[in-house]
C-alpha cells in the first residue's frame, strides 16, 4: 500500500535558513499488511530518522543507503534511530530510508528524493584552494535551466557550523551566478566541508545539487620557500636546501615529498632527457653537471603519507646557478591567481 508523504517535515540543516530546497519524501508499507509505521521524519542535521508506530515493538532495523548502494545499519528498541554525524551523503541524487521490525514482515522503505525540474541543477561543479587560503567554485547551468535561472552556492565546516552563502560570485555575460570567490579560508582536515548550489526560477522550481569535499584535497600547494644553491662549500657537488610550502593546516617535514628539475640552461631540450628527481628530504646533491655550464632549478611538492594534497603543487620561480656561486630564492611566496 503507497502511502506518499509529500514535503514531509524533512528538516534540512541551517541551508533552510536561505532558501528552502523542494523535496519529496515517498514512503511505502509492507505488502502483506498495512504498516503500523507511520510520519517518518529525517533531521539530517543529527542525523536523525525517527517514526511514529500504533503498535509497539522490542526492536526496530533502520537503514539508510544512496544511490550508490553504500549503507548504514542500525538496530535500536525505539524512534529515533540515530546515525553517524560523519555519514557524508549527497542528497541530490537521492536517498534511501528503510524501517523494519524483525521476524514480522513489518516495514516501511522511504526514497528522498529531490523536487524541481530535470536538467536543471547545475552541472561540473569543482573548487580549487590556492595561494594558502583563497578559494575558487565553479559551475556550470543545468542543461535545461530557463534562461532566468539564478543560482546560488552554501557552504559550511562541518554539520555544527553556520552556513554561508557566497559573497563574490563570479558571473557570465548574462548576469547568472557561475562561480564563486572565497578568502581566508582555513582547511580542517577533521571534517568533510558541505556545499549546496540551489537555485530560482520564474518559470519552474530548479533542483539543487549538493557535495561533501575533503579540504586538503583540493588544495594546489604553493612552492617551497627559501630554496638555496650552494656549489661552493663542496667540491663534489652543488647543494640545494630549501623549506616546505606554506599551508593553513599541517607543518610536518614527514607529510611532503619533493620534485626536483635541473636543467641545462644552454640546452633546454635536454631536459626531456633528464627526468626529474624525487626526493623526501629537504635538501639534496646535485652531482651530475658540467663545470663550464650553468643550470637552471625548479622545485615542487605533494603531499606524503598525510592528509595533504597528492597532486604536485607549483613549481617555484627558476633559480639559475653554475660551479662557482651560490644562489639563493628567499623572497616570499607572492602567489597566483586561479580566477
Amino acid at each position: 500500500m503507497f502511502n506518499t508523504l509529500v514535503l514531509i517535515c524533512v528538516t534540512w540543516w541551517s541551508v533552510m535558513l536561505f532558501h528552502p530546497l523542494h523535496a519529496d519524501l515517498q514512503c511505502t508499507g509492507s505488502e502483506a499488511q498495512e504498516s503500523p509505521i507511520t510520519n517518518v521524519k529525517m533531521n539530517w542535521k543529527e542525523m536523525e530518522l525517527s517514526w511514529e508506530s500504533s503498535k509497539n515493538f522490542s526492536t526496530y532495523t533502520c537503514t539508510i543507503m544512496d544511490k550508490k548502494r553504500d549503507s548504514v545499519t542500525k538496530e535500536v528498541n525505539s524512534s529515533p534511530c540515530r546515525f553517524p554525524v560523519e555519514q557524508y551523503i549527497a542528497l541530490h541524487k537521492g536517498v534511501f530510508f528503510t524501517i523494519e521490525v524483525p521476524n514480522a514482515n513489518i516495514s516501511k522503505s522511504c526514497t528522498f528524493f529531490p523536487g524541481g525540474m530535470n536538467g536543471s541543477a547545475i552541472e561540473n561543479f569543482s573548487c580549487v584552494i590556492y595561494n594558502v587560503s583563497l578559494m575558487n567554485c565553479t559551475w556550470q547551468a543545468g542543461r535545461d535551466a530557463p534562461e532566468d535561472t539564478q543560482y546560488f552556492l552554501y557552504w559550511q565546516y562541518s554539520r555544527y557550523d553556520d552556513a554561508m552563502e557566497c559573497e563574490l560570485y563570479v558571473k557570465d555575460e548574462n548576469g547568472r551566478n557561475l562561480g564563486c570567490k572565497f578568502q581566508n579560508v582555513t582547511i580542517q582536515t577533521a571534517v568533510d566541508a558541505y556545499f549546496l548550489v540551489n537555485g530560482s526560477s520564474n518559470q519552474s522550481l530548479i533542483q539543487f545539487y549538493d557535495k561533501y569535499i575533503k579540504m586538503y584535497e583540493i588544495e594546489i600547494l604553493t612552492p617551497p620557500l627559501n630554496v638555496t644553491v650552494d656549489c661552493i662549500r663542496d667540491s663534489s657537488g652543488c647543494i640545494i636546501t630549501w623549506q616546505q610550502p606554506l599551508t593553513s593546516h599541517r607543518k610536518k617535514r614527514k607529510c611532503f615529498e619533493y620534485e626536483i628539475r635541473i636543467q641545462n640552461k644552454d640546452n633546454p631540450k635536454k631536459e626531456n632527457k633528464d627526468p626529474p628527481v624525487t626526493v623526501r628530504n629537504n635538501t639534496y646533491k646535485f652531482e651530475n653537471y658540467n663545470k663550464k655550464k650553468k643550470y637552471i632549478l625548479k622545485i615542487r611538492a605533494r603531499g606524503r603519507s598525510c592528509l595533504i594534497s597528492s597532486d604536485w603543487g607549483e613549481w617555484s620561480e627558476p633559480i639559475e646557478f653554475d660551479r662557482k656561486c651560490k644562489s639563493t630564492k628567499k623572497e616570499l611566496y607572492g602567489g597566483n591567481n586561479y580566477g
